[in-house]
């Protein structure tokens, strides 16, 4: 399988797994950044991403019936808290809603499973599933996404004022909450990947988690792509 790589290397090589498959380089994302999507396609976006957030919390709540320590425990459940949120004081999933509501897509078509288009569907229930089935580092691992994400985030803010202000202001909420919560969460993931990666086999199947994670990321946006760019 090859050598153990030393903590700085290995950490070098995650991240070169998302700067050459992160979805901020999917053709839909190109088109949303320069302001070439029509309104259908940014509802499009929003309604089918919708399935995902709605579904982070359970497969943290996965993740997190995993993990070997209290304290990682402990760190990891403000994870559920931050999407699902708490009495007086909504998380994101209602952010998301709001998102919605703003760009003009009622509430109860968001809540319509059967308007998510099936290649969005099948990618998200895949990372469900894994979440649900695989070993607790790779599912950690899984999650570095994140790592790449504030970046995208803080362009998807200036994007959407800027080419989309059809959007409210107010309904961009959710993605100035996750500019702190990303890197929070993947500091978190990124130290438990690292410490308990002991072995070449135990580095390359976090690599592999990694990748399909992005995998899972562009085929949402696949499905997107091809149903609203007809």
């Amino acid at each position: 399988m090859g050598e153990l790589w030393s903590a700085e290397e290995f950490i070098r090589r995650l991240r070169a797994v998302g700067h050459e498959k992160y979805h901020d380089k999917h053709p839909f994302h190109v088109l949303m950044h320069k302001g070439a999507l029509s309104q259908s396609q940014v509802r499009g976006w929003i309604l089918n991403r919708f399935y995902y957030q709605r579904n982070i919390p359970v497969k943290d709540s996965f993740i997190l019936s995993k993990l070997p320590s209290r304290e990682d425990r402990r760190r990891w459940v403000q994870r559920i808290i931050d999407h699902d949120g708490r009495e007086g004081s909504e998380g994101g999933i209602e952010a998301w809603m709001r998102l919605c509501e703003a760009a003009g897509i009622p509430r109860e078509e968001m809540m319509d499973d059967g308007r998510v288009l099936p290649g969005a569907r099948f990618a998200v229930d895949a990372y469900v599933n894994f979440c649900r089935l695989g070993p607790w580092p790779e599912v950690v691992a899984a999650s570095l996404t994140e790592l790449f994400a504030p970046d995208l985030i803080a362009r998807r803010i200036e994007v959407f004022e800027k080419h989309y202000p059809w959007v409210p202001a107010s309904g961009l909420e959710y993605f100035r909450r996750r500019l702190a919560q990303a890197p929070r969460d993947a500091d978190h993931a990124l130290d438990l990947v690292v410490r308990y990666a002991k072995t070449p086999e135990d580095q390359q199947r976090a690599l592999a988690a990694v990748s399909f994670k992005c995998d899972v990321l562009w085929s949402i946006l696949d499905a997107v792509q091809s149903a609203y760019s007809k």
